[in-house]
This record gives C-alpha cells, structure tokens and sequence, in this order.
C-alpha cells in the first residue's frame, strides 16, 4: 500500500503545475468500498469532474475520509491524459462497523458499575450511526439514538436520542451525605450543521423528567426525600477540529464548547446555565509514541443546591476516583497520558498508557477560592493497557488504574471501549 500512497503522490505532484493552467478532473473513481455508497462518499467530499486539479482540495478529501467512523484509511491516486484531463481515483481501507462497546468501573470501596450496548456507524451504508445501550450501576438503564450528519445534504443533518437512565447517586449538604435514587428519562433532538472540514455545530433540545427519592443517609427538613420535575433543556455544541489521524495515532488540535440551559417546574431543581469546554491536544512522539493532553472548564448557575451539576467520576473525569464522590456548579479538570504502541501488526496493537489526571471543583453556592481548595484537589496517576484491532472502528479495549495521591483518595480499575479521551 505505501508503494501506491508514493506513486500516487509523485504523480499528482508532477501534475501540480499543470493544472493551474489546464489540469482538470476528467473522472473520479472510488474504489476499495463495500458497504459504504459511492453515492455516500462523493455526497462528502469536494473534489467533482470538470474542476482544477487541486492538492489542498485532494488533502482535505483525505482527512474527512479518515475521519468516518467507517474508514480505517485513505489514500488517492492521479492518472493524466493526453488532452490534459485527469482521473483521480480515492482508495478507501473500510472499518468493521457493528460494535459492541462496554465500560467497567470499579474501586477499592466495592463500587461496581458498568455499561454494554452495540452501534452500527455505518447503517444503511451511508455513514448513519444506530445504537443502543444497556447500563447497570445498582440499577437498570437503557438508551437508544441516531445520528445522521449528512441526512440532508453533504452539510446539514439529524440527531435523536432517548434514555431513561437510572442510578444511586449521593447528595452532599451540611457536611453530610444521603443516597437517593435518581432516575433521568427523555428525548433529544439536535439539527448538525458543518461549516466547512474544521467546524461544526450542533442545535437542539430536549424534554425529560428528573425523579429523586430518598434511599438512606442523613436528612435536612431544607432537602426534600422525593423529586419529579419536568425539565426542558436547550443545547449549543461547537466543535473545531483540526486532528490528523493515521490509524491509532492522532496529531492537532481540538476544541468542543458545550453550552445548555436548563429549565424547571421546581424551585427545589431550579433552572440553570452550563456551560463547558473540552480542550484535547495530541502530538506524535517519534515513531511509535502518542501524547495526549485534556483539559476541561466549566460552570453552571451557582445555586446552593445539593443537586449540582457537575460530577467527580470513574468514567468521566478521573480514573480510580469511584462512582459521583462529589458535585459542585463549577470543574476544572486536566488528563494528561503518553501512549505508547508495543506492538504494531497488520491488524493488532497493544498500547501502553501512563497518565496523570486532576482536577478541583467548585462548592454549591461558593466561590472561586474553592479550586484552590485542598478538600477540592484530586490527582490521580496510573497506567493502562490498549488493545486494539486496526480494521474495527473504535476496537479499543483499555484497562487503566487509578491511584489517588491527596487527601483521603481512593484507587480503582477503570475497563472501556476506546480511549478515555
């Protein structure tokens, strides 16, 4: 295959200083697909008959291919003509698209929880992801979505989702703590629009319903035992990109801003503002090595509520921490890991993984002084093994371990589906 990546690029850069003059696409050919459309792909990509040949255009088509979950690699070829003309022809190197994923979290203190389901990224054949999953953690839960970017035209597309989401989550007031069981169920529906290969964005909202009931704990006449209140919420997602990806390895930058409100029919769950955006940054190390940095900030509406919005979690911020130890209306959160392939095959790799994640929160109703609280500061080094299967979108399967080195931390095995950010 490098051999076909070689010629393909002499070629089409001997003809670079053709076409500004002459050099038009005469045909473009796809070839390599099988269950993704031809008519999927060319709806995607810019390049089109009886245009400039054009390098920048041609590297662009590359990098969105890549980037689908259904493609593990692209690469292109240009043959030329006598009458000027050129036929371009994209290689597509498809990924396995029926996965099952799971995410297992567990920690010293007996915590145990996890969550199953299967997608389909490529549904129909045109790139359409279908999934569902199943989650256990002490009680049932189950979602369903999909989620079409290019349902409309190569632009403009559609999201839906519904969950009813179930679990035991704790509620900090007075220094004390209670167990309630929360249960979140609704749909969502959000319109996705891409500006151009860099940005996009998504627009929508959602109704659901938010039930607390009290399981056992401390009590406060100012903390009500049972909650059912009606929620309507409004999303805005923006997402900048500019990562290359050459199979497992990752290079660029990205940022995402995740901006909500939150209405409610209950003043014991006010409404409320969020806000938060993801900065991930990943560079190559020599030939083998990954570096992988995220860094999240966020606030909410600082209401003096037990029912915050933000979590510390296994699964979501800091690995070995255990399952929602505490909340607060504001986050800062930092992941730092270097990746490291072992072993590199045709089809396997095995990855190691050495990282450091911290953050600190901000109280309910407090101020800014809180991140800099000790009480507030996690951190938490580890390690982790990948291992991956190269032809199979998202086949990543990571174990790490957590060890928190402040005050009164925990530790943990944190099991998923793909990397942890």
């Amino acid at each position: 295959m490098a051999a076909k990546v070689c010629l393909g690029f002499f070629l089409f850069l001997s003809l670079v200083p053709c076409q500004a003059q002459e050099g038009t696409i005469s045909d473009l050919k796809i070839r390599g697909n099988q269950r993704i459309k031809v008519g999927a792909i060319k709806k995607l990509v810019k390049l089109r008959p009886g245009t400039p040949l054009d390098s920048l255009v041609i590297q662009e088509d590359m990098e969105r291919l890549k980037r689908l979950p259904s493609v593990s690699h692209a690469y292109f070829q240009v043959f030329s003509s006598n009458n000027g003309g050129h036929d371009v022809f994209y290689h597509i190197e498809e990924n396995f698209t029926l996965i099952p994923f799971a995410n297992v979290y567990t920690s010293s203190n007996d915590d145990f929880a996890f969550r199953v389901g299967l997608q389909e990224f490529n549904f129909l054949g045109r790139n359409i992801t279908l999934g569902g999953f199943y989650q256990y953690d002490i009680f049932n839960s189950f979602g369903i979505s999909v989620r079409a970017p290019y349902l409309f035209s190569n632009r403009l597309g559609l999201s839906v989702n519904y969950k009813d989401l179930t679990t035991q989550e704790p509620v900090f007031f007075e220094n004390t703590t209670a167990d309630y069981k929360y249960n979140n169920k609704g749909f969502e529906v959000l319109g996705l629009y891409e500006f151009n290969f860099r940005n996009r964005v998504e627009l929508g909202g959602s109704l659901f319903t938010e039930d607390y009931t009290y399981l056992s704990g401390a009590t406060s006449a100012e903390v009500p035992q049972a909650l059912n209140v009606d929620k309507h919420l409004i999303k805005l997602i923006y997402h900048f990109d500019t990562v290359e990806y050459f199979y497992h390895y990752l290079d660029g930058f990205r940022s995402t801003l995740n901006f909500q409100y939150v209405g409610s029919s209950d003043a014991n769950l006010p409404e409320f503002v969020i806000g938060f955006n993801d900065f991930a940054y990943f560079k190559r190390i020599g030939e083998r090595g990954n570096w992988a940095n995220r860094l999240r900030v966020g606030l909410a509406s600082n209401v003096d509520s037990p029912f915050a919005p933000f979590t510390v979690d296994n699964n979501l911020n800091i690995r070995g921490v255990g399952n929602t130890i505490d909340r607060g209306t504001g986050a800062i959160v930092f992941n730092t890991e270097y990746r490291h392939t072992l072993v590199d095959k045709d089809w396997f790799v095995l990855q190691s993984n050495v990282f450091v994640d911290g953050g600190s929160w901000r109280n309910p109703g407090g101020d800014f002084s809180d991140f800099g609280d000790h009480q507030n500061i996690r951190i938490y080094p580890g390690v982790g093994l990948r291992f991956m299967h190269k032809r199979i979108f998202n086949a990543i399967f990571r174990i790490d371990f957590g060890y928190g080195v402040t005050k009164d931390a925990d530790r943990g095995v944190v099991f998923g589906i793909g990397q942890y950010f």
